[in-house]
């Protein structure tokens, strides 16, 4: 299950579980479209993977077996890129031409 979690590593922004703008990497590393895009260029700085939209979490349990939201919470543990601006520059700098599938 995906922690959901709440905010863009990058630049802190609040990203709620029901956000069009989060993007994740394999390992859940969570970006705000902005960030994924514009700055990291598609390069997750911790496993140099790509990043895809994050999916919406259902509000209700809509087959009533504990899933939605209240029973499966969204993650409230800020987290905060390890990596510096030119460690992040520098693996971006070398796979952003690559495709993701490719790396």
């Amino acid at each position: 299950m995906l922690e959901l979690r709440p905010n863009c590593e990058l630049c802190n922004r609040d990203l709620p579980p029901a956000s069009l703008e989060a993007r994740i990497c394999s390992y859940e590393c969570t970006y705000c479209a902005d960030c994924a895009e514009r700055v990291l260029e598609n390069v997750c700085p911790s496993c140099g993977g790509g990043f895809v939209q994050r999916p919406i979490r259902p509000v209700n349990d809509l087959r009533g077996i504990g899933l939605g939201l209240a029973n499966r919470p969204p993650s409230t543990a800020r987290k905060h890129s390890q990596w510096t601006e030119a460690q992040r520059r520098e693996l971006t700098e070398r796979l952003r031409a690559v495709p993701p599938q490719e790396r």
